[in-house]
């Protein structure tokens, strides 16, 4: 699926356009998954669906959807380039994905944020209203871990 989201950008959900280097770059360094090996993010881009935020042909954004496409989707891994923010691209990948998962009228769409509640809430995301409900395991530095069998 692709986008003419404003004249100066196009989104993409074709994962031949993705610039890994660049996607790996800035996960490598983000909160959410510092240090993350970019086996790991080819891995996760394989297994979701994509969006790339192209400007002049060059990517400066990414959005990752964990989803089996009927019931569920988990939002993940957005990014505009820290150049590019404060444009409006943001949102305008935020809509162009909330409006694809739209049409595949999930029952339940979750994302977890630290900084951006704000730009979510305008495209329909809420606390959860039965948070007593969910669970995690979450293994924060799992990055920073050595690989399995090995010290």
């Amino acid at each position: 699926m692709k986008h003419q989201a404003s004249e100066a950008i196009v989104i993409s959900s074709d994962k031949s356009l993705l610039d890994l280097d660049r996607i790996h770059a800035f996960l490598a360094s983000a909160y959410w998954s510092k240090g993350i090996p970019r086996e790991v993010v080819e891995r996760a881009i394989e297994n979701a669906l994509c969006f790339g935020v192209y400007k002049a042909g060059a990517q400066i954004g990414f959005a990752r959807v964990i989803t089996d496409h009927a019931t569920f989707a988990y939002l993940a891994d957005v990014f505009i380039v820290q150049e590019e923010q404060g444009k409006g691209y943001g949102k305008a990948l935020i809509a162009h994905v909330t409006e694809a998962l739209g049409r595949l009228r999930l029952r339940r769409t979750l994302l977890a944020t630290a900084d951006a509640h704000g730009l979510y809430r305008q495209y329909g995301f809420t606390p959860l209203e039965k948070p007593d409900r969910f669970m995690e395991i979450n293994v924060t530095d799992i990055y920073q871990q050595g690989k399995a069998g090995t010290s």
